[in-house]
């Protein structure tokens, strides 16, 4: 009689840090940025399901793939110390708005401290000094690609992972702001599916030139969000 068992297989060593550290309930504080959504809300340009999900579209597409997205990759990439340094600064110069910049500051911040007492490694310790020295700026992408580089994870997962965790914190956040229902923000996530995957495939093929390139009008409300008169939101 042939035997048909399946083959036992076990979980890869290192999906289940990449889903810590991925988690919506990972307190790095992104609970607490917009990241320039709250001044759409403002203005009346987002204010449904439909309003967001559009809005949502275009951050993936424009900023998140062309900054955190491609700042991921370089990281990943890089062979030495200088390399990945020239990313962090690179990626904190492109930050116009200033609470954009000092937002990456402070997640990045809490997410060198789970990373590296969690995850610790080498790499990981030498960024994280760089950033207590003022050497480097510290972003959370930055030391969520090196935690995740030398937990072994291929770099499409490491992207994919990144993305739709910022994706999903920016829909939860949406939920709260607009305010969005509950299924609303399920239906946003599961839309987003297509988006987070082009956007993988995109960040692989793009170029040096391609790092910080963003949407102008977003930019711009970024930047309006520091002098809204009532906020619920950080950025």
């Amino acid at each position: 009689m042939q035997n048909t068992r399946t083959e036992v297989r076990s979980a890869p060593s290192y999906l289940l840090p990449l889903l810590q550290l991925s988690d919506s309930a990972l307190p790095t504080g992104a609970f607490s940025h917009s990241l320039g959504l709250e001044t759409h809300l403002d203005q009346g340009l987002v204010h449904d399901e439909e309003t967001f999900a559009n809005w949502l579209t275009q951050f993936i597409r424009i900023q998140l793939v062309h900054s955190d997205g491609l700042a991921i990759r370089f990281a990943f990439e890089a062979q030495t110390q200088a390399q990945l340094f020239r990313v962090d600064r690179e990626l904190h110069a492109a930050a116009l708005p200033r609470e954009i910049r000092e937002a990456g500051v402070k997640m990045g911040v809490r997410m060198l401290d789970i990373a590296g007492s969690v995850f610790p490694c080498e790499e990981l310790e030498g960024y994280a000094e760089a950033v207590r020295n003022g050497e480097c700026a510290g972003h959370p992408a930055l030391a969520f690609a090196i935690a995740g580089k030398n937990l072994g994870v291929p770099l499409a997962e490491l992207l994919g992972t990144y993305l739709f965790s910022a994706v999903t914190s920016l829909t939860q956040n949406a939920i709260r702001g607009i305010p969005l229902g509950q299924s609303a923000g399920q239906r946003v996530l599961r839309a987003a599916h297509q988006e987070v995957g082009d956007g993988v495939v995109l960040i692989q093929t793009l170029g040096r030139e391609d790092f910080g390139v963003t949407a102008p009008g977003l930019e711009i409300g970024q930047m309006q969000h520091e002098r809204q008169r009532a906020r619920m939101f950080m950025s």
